[in-house]
């Protein structure tokens, strides 16, 4: 009997390796290749997949060329930005597959492709999962979560970022601005011009408002725990570029071992001060003190407690999992205020540093921009909430921006079954990938002029600027889209119409256009201005543009 179980534990082991060679083999070569046939068979082609890495090598190659050197001052940058969605879309044409390791992602720029997407077959997709690396930095929230417990979350949040609300904070951010400008005028005192970098400003200035919207009243306890989150993103940053090392994100570097200790210490912080909102929150001076991010959800949770305390009655029906999906815990709060930091500072300070940048290298629109805010906020009034809806010139502007610069130049969804999409059957787990930038850019859609800066296109609204409504989603569309877009719209305008009443800028001579991608568009040299005071001359509003 003995020798017989040697022998069972023998051919066990024997067979142990060749069972894991199987798996690997069609993980990373039979799945592929028939994957690979199935989209041939339809027309859909692309670079040939490689064992393992699939076509990452060759993008990697064609990313790093791209950004080698700054580009001419134009704004045709899909080539360096999305080099090889350009380089294999005159290949293989607009939709095509291309391979991310074992990961099949199939390029879909098609408008009413998209549409489906987002809006007609959503149920059918999913948001792909972040690299673990931006999801350390990003937290567990909106920005991640899927199904019931998104949806509940975001149902939670949404009176955040409602217009009244948002209203509120303009005084805040007036005030913000205006501290900034200041000190603009100070470092101009004496010179005829100064130069500014100004994506720095711009992403101190968002840091303020963005605290103020999640903290309220503990907005210097909130201000502190952000700026953890602002280092640890400097070393997350650097870490995403060795992302090809396998296992870099666990090796105990010592900048790993930094982001380690910040991301603990960011979580422990965000503890405590939850649990000293909660105990505010049975005071009747707390209880007004709810319509900031933490707020409302402490509210919700809260709320859901209570409901729970009830269901877990006998008989009450109440499953554990609906319990789950519905509970706000404490660590559902701490996420939400680390998502809700890195998409709204990031968003919005990459929204003005573009905006500043485009008005400095078109010179006749930032005249007329300029026109309309003196005509309607006058020279030194800050623009208040009933002023700021009438600037329709600089919501052009800032529309334009978008459309040119967007803040993610792309997003991608996951196929949850097999599905057919335009007439294409696409096989579940398959990745799409949405080149919004590409989109942005495309002739067909926008005209001979698709590359250049032209606000006008926008004024008769956004629906009617391009051939095909899906034609512009800076900020995704659908179930999904950016729950923020509306407090990056307000403090662009307020801010870039505020630096419009006091100074007129051009692009300062050390400027180099290089737009360039690292989780967001930004500026890979910075983006240094030259500002002047406005004369009196021109501050004057000609009697013939009054209001």
């Amino acid at each position: 009997m003995e020798e017989l179980l040697d022998w069972y534990w023998l051919l066990v082991l024997s067979l142990l390796p060749l069972t894991v060679l199987l798996k690997v083999m069609c993980l990373f070569w039979w799945r592929p290749r028939r994957i690979e046939e199935h989209f041939a068979k339809q027309g859909l082609k692309g670079p040939p997949y490689r064992f393992y890495i699939g076509n990452v090598k060759e993008l990697m190659d064609l990313m790093l060329k791209a950004s080698s050197q700054p580009m001419p001052l134009s704004h045709n940058i899909v080539p360096r930005v999305l080099s090889f969605y350009h380089h294999w879309k005159n290949i293989y044409g607009a939709t095509f597959l291309v391979w991310f390791g074992p990961t099949a992602r199939l390029t879909v720029s098609d408008p009413d492709l998209i549409r489906e997407i987002f809006a007609f077959k959503s149920e059918f997709y999913e948001k792909n999962d972040s690299h673990p690396l931006i999801k350390q930095l990003e937290g567990d929230g909106l920005l991640s979560l899927k199904g019931a417990k998104w949806a509940h979350h975001r149902k939670i949040i949404q009176p955040t970022f409602y217009m009244e609300n948002l209203k509120l904070l303009i005084p805040v951010m007036g005030k913000k601005v205006e501290e900034m400008l200041e000190k603009w005028s100070a470092m101009l005192d004496g010179h005829s011009h100064v130069e500014i970098e100004v994506s720095d400003w711009f992403q101190t200035l968002t840091e303020e408002v963005i605290t103020r919207t999640a903290f309220g009243s503990n907005y210097e306890e909130g201000k502190s725990i952000f700026g953890l989150q602002a280092q640890q993103m400097v070393y997350v940053a650097e870490a995403l570029q060795k992302v090809f090392i396998p296992g870099y994100r666990f090796i105990p570097t010592k900048k790993n071992r930094s982001s380690w200790i910040l991301d603990r210490e960011i979580k422990k912080s965000l503890v405590k001060l939850i649990q000293r909102r909660r105990d505010e929150s049975e005071t009747a001076e707390g209880c007004q003190n709810h319509k900031d991010l933490m707020g409302l959800m402490l509210k919700a949770g809260a709320a859901t407690n209570k409901v729970h305390r009830r269901s877990s009655l006998p008989d009450s029906g109440c499953s554990p999992a609906s319990k789950s999906e519905s509970s706000i815990t404490v660590r559902d709060i701490v996420e939400e205020c680390k998502s809700f930091f890195i998409a709204g500072k990031q968003t919005t300070s990459n929204l003005l540093t573009w905006t500043t940048v485009l008005l400095a290298m078109h010179p006749e629109w930032q005249q007329k921009a300029r026109e309309e805010v003196l005509r309607v906020c006058g020279s030194r009034d800050s623009p208040s909430k009933d002023a700021i809806p009438k600037l329709k010139t600089l919501s052009m502007v800032v529309n334009e921006t978008l459309r040119l610069y967007p803040p993610a130049i792309a997003t991608i969804r996951r196929a949850k079954t097999d599905v057919e999409l335009g007439g294409y059957k696409i096989p579940r787990g398959t990745e799409l990938l949405v080149p919004i930038i590409a989109v942005h850019h495309e002739p067909a859609l926008w005209g001979h002029d698709a590359t250049e800066f032209n606000p006008g296109r926008f004024s008769e609204g956004v629906v009617r600027a391009a051939n095909h409504p899906m034609a512009f989603i800076p900020f995704g569309h659908g179930d999904r889209t950016c729950i923020g877009q509306n407090l990056a719209m307000l403090q662009a305008k307020l801010a870039i119409s505020s630096i419009l009443q006091r100074f007129s800028f051009r692009l300062a001579p050390s400027y180099q256009h290089a737009p360039t991608v690292l989780m967001l568009l930004y500026p890979q040299y910075g983006a240094p201005i030259l500002f002047r005071h406005l004369p009196a001359s021109e501050t004057t509003i000609p009697q013939n543009q009054g209001s």
